[in-house]
């Protein structure tokens, strides 16, 4: 049995620790990882595949735990932990863009890391935390891996106040939320979220987490030291140097020929790759696929290194800082809320928004309880749209961490409910794919969100930059403005920015290799501000504000505040009152605790309607006023009318008329609708109404003075008839 090795870290004034030998022991490594009270378990296995696959198969779970936070699944059928939910996979993915690029290239086993929430504090993140654990499980295991690194998050708060590892409080009132992965000198991996926040406040956040992460690689280098295990030696696949040279030979003359031409479609590759399979791997058994697209990818390779260091020129033949062109259609569809095209190059994005009321907003369930989410944004990417025949099923994890980058670019730019109580949906449909869809998605949102009339405080653009290095010197390097296919696909760095022309609402950035300096972090953002803001521009021509009234098919939602104790009275006994205005005017009625009344209707006067009928009811009444009311129940001694929805009077049978009344029936019927007035409001809150109007009204008034409404009338007793006994 392996002896436990423990090792503990102050990070941000709380205690961070690493343990190793006494969980998971069969894995090839495992960490136990806890931050003030949460924990996770991280393990890694590695085994030789099977077949050749063609790629490096690492698979990277993130998996949530209910009991980590003391909860049971409010499902009443299914009480397990099911499919991993949206936060899991952008963790898994957050991880998975972190440590790939540290494996060697030409690794080819089985890998997976699997990262298990044991406990959660409700105050630090355990996505931080698992990437620490996962580093430091691969770091001592005998897997090849180019770590340690670690992961720092960091906030902004007081305008230039920088927190480390910010808790959840403290993550509500910070501009920025910055998330880095680091080894010793530069930057692996970037997911940020901000509040419209300066380049250059984002660049010293990142110098400060590059800064605060070292200690934490330090101590994942001590467990190292003691619990680490020697890597093992893999297998290498080696070609035949002649039968190498003779494939490079036709790449280069049968293959790279029409690369300018069509290299910038995403069908290239794989396109390229199936003739070389089909003439080499069928002549000569031991040539692998992999080692086909090794060389495929060599060659593109060099020659985009070749084109951009020496000449300056791209793929499509831009210089770097140029941007592909760019064409906008708003407002296209008929039916729906809020449309548009956006299209750079040939990539192409169909954005559609569509409004519903506040009831419409996602509940997540997850290991810190439950929250709501008022605006979605999904991205949608349909085989067609790179030339393909492929399956259609759930969205993959691609296509939900696309969606989520989007949707956290224009999150800050949304409305508050209090001003713009609707739900908010975007869905991007990819139409084309050439490079930078996820960007071409925050463009399109934009554009149908202003569409669609939703008041956005500053439209939002993104853009994508990318890394050419030299192949033996990264220090000699280009960065380009808007890669296409082949640039992201072939080069260095794929460094997405979104925002508003005031500053950055969204980062992320991944890299092929094993790091890059705040240098080029620096130069990118700044690339970035220039071309976002001429993408802006060219929006603001197109549609230069948002629709100053809603499409005429999206519902009416208004909201109505009242005081929290009468929300009893709005909903009536066993939800009487309220189902009442429902079904009288068809509109959807939510009422929270806090005594907001949200409705909504198709309906614009359904609308209306519903939200008068409400105000009626907590309304407090006053002598004198007029209501149209319908008789509900008739008594000896009068009739009980009721005013507004859930509420009576009493018309006593002195006020049915100016004259005298023998019988209330004589006058009124169940059913009948009758003008009243307020007469009287009695010390216990009671209402009494008159159907008396005009001259004889004060005269009416004044005699009934004396006698309470609610008095029976009284009987003129024969007092000469005898008693029966």
């Amino acid at each position: 049995m392996q002896k436990p090795v423990k090792k503990e870290l102050d990070v941000g004034g709380k205690k961070l620790t690493l343990e190793t030998g006494e969980l998971a022991q069969q894995a090839n490594a495992a960490v136990v990882a806890s931050y003030g009270e949460t924990v996770v378990l991280a393990t890694v296995v590695a085994k030789e595949p099977s077949t050749d696959l063609g790629y490096f198969p690492l698979t990277v779970d993130y998996e949530e735990k209910l009991y980590a936070g003391g909860k049971i699944s409010t499902s009443r059928f299914i009480k397990r932990e099911n499919r991993p939910t949206e936060v899991a996979i952008l963790t898994a993915r957050l991880i998975d863009r972190s440590i790939r690029p540290l494996f060697p290239k030409d690794y080819q086993e089985e890998v997976q890391v699997i990262i298990t929430v044991l406990s959660v504090d409700q105050q630090n993140d355990p996505d931080v935390l698992s990437l620490v654990a996962a580093s430091a499980a691969l770091s001592i295991s005998d897997i090849p891996f180019n770590g340690p690194i670690a992961g720092i998050r960091v906030g902004i708060q007081n305008g230039n106040d920088y927190v480390l590892n910010p808790t959840q409080d403290e993550k509500q009132s910070s501009t920025l939320n910055l998330l880095v992965a680091c080894n010793k000198k530069e930057i692996v991996m970037i997911e940020a979220e901000g509040n419209q926040v300066d380049e250059k406040h984002i660049t010293s956040a990142m110098e400060f987490g590059l800064k605060e992460s070292q200690p934490v690689i330090k101590l994942i280098e001590d467990l190292v030291k003691e619990a680490g295990k020697d890597k093992k030696q893999y297998k290498r696949q080696l070609m035949n140097p002649k039968d190498e040279s003779g494939i490079r030979n036709f790449i280069e003359k049968d293959i790279m020929k029409d690369f300018e031409k069509a290299g910038q479609d995403e069908g290239w590759f794989s396109d390229s790759l199936k003739i070389l399979e089909e003439k080499f791997i069928k002549e000569n058994g031991i040539i692998t696929p992999k080692m086909l697209s090794d060389l495929l990818e060599d060659e593109v390779a060099a020659y985009l290194r070749n084109q951009i260091l020496k000449h300056k020129k791209r793929v499509d033949g831009r210089s770097p800082d140029d941007i592909r062109d760019i064409s906008i259609r708003v407002g296209l569809l008929p039916r729906t809320h809020g449309s548009a095209v956006f299209q750079r190059g040939k990539t192409q994005a169909l954005s559609i928004a569509t409004l519903g009321s506040p009831a419409l907003e996602q509940l997540i369930e997850g290991m810190q309880g439950e929250e709501t989410k008022r605006y979605m944004h999904h991205y949608n990417f349909p085989p067609f749209s790179v030339g393909e025949v492929g399956r259609r099923g759930a969205p993959g994890r691609r296509e939900i961490g696309h969606g989520a980058l989007a949707e956290k670019a224009i999150r800050p730019v949304i409305p508050p409910g209090e001003t713009f109580p609707y739900t908010i949906r975007v869905v991007s449909e990819i139409l084309s794919s050439a490079g930078s869809t996820s960007m071409a998605s925050v463009c399109g949102s934009t554009l149908a969100l202003m569409d669609a009339g939703v008041p956005i405080k500053e439209p939002v653009a993104g853009i994508s930059v990318g890394l050419i290095t030299e192949k033996d010197d990264k220090q000699k390097y280009v960065t380009i403005t808007d890669i296409a296919y082949q640039e992201d696909s072939q080069g260095d760095m794929d460094f997405k920015v979104a925002g508003t022309k005031n500053g950055v609402t969204a980062i992320q950035m991944d890299t092929k290799l094993d790091g890059i300096s705040l240098k080029i972090a620096e130069e990118a953002l700044q690339k970035a501000k220039i071309a976002r803001t001429k993408i802006l521009d060219i929006i603001l021509e197109t549609i230069p504000t948002y629709r100053s009234e809603l499409s005429k098919h999206a519902p009416t939602v208004i909201l109505v505040k009242i005081d929290p104790s009468k929300i009893g009275e709005v909903i009536g006994s066993g939800g009487r009152t309220i189902n009442k205005i429902i079904a009288e005017t068809g509109a959807a009625i939510d009422i929270d605790d806090e005594g907001t009344v949200t409705i909504s209707s198709k309906v614009k006067e359904a609308c209306r309607k519903a939200a008068e009928m409400v105000e009626a009811i907590v309304k407090e009444f006053e002598v004198g006023e007029v209501y149209e009311g319908k008789v509900k129940r008739i008594l000896p001694f009068g009739a009980m009318v009721e005013i507004v929805p859930g509420k009576e009077g009493l018309v006593h049978i002195s006020q049915l008329a100016p004259h005298r009344v023998e019988r209330v029936e004589d006058v009124v019927k169940i059913g009948q609708e009758v003008k009243v007035r307020v007469a009287e409001i009695d010390d216990q809150g009671r209402v009494n109404l008159s159907m008396i109007f005009g001259q004889k009204e004060d005269e009416q008034g004044q005699g009934s003075q004396s006698r309470r409404f609610d008095q029976r009338p009284r009987r003129n007793f024969d007092r000469t008839r005898r008693h029966r006994r």
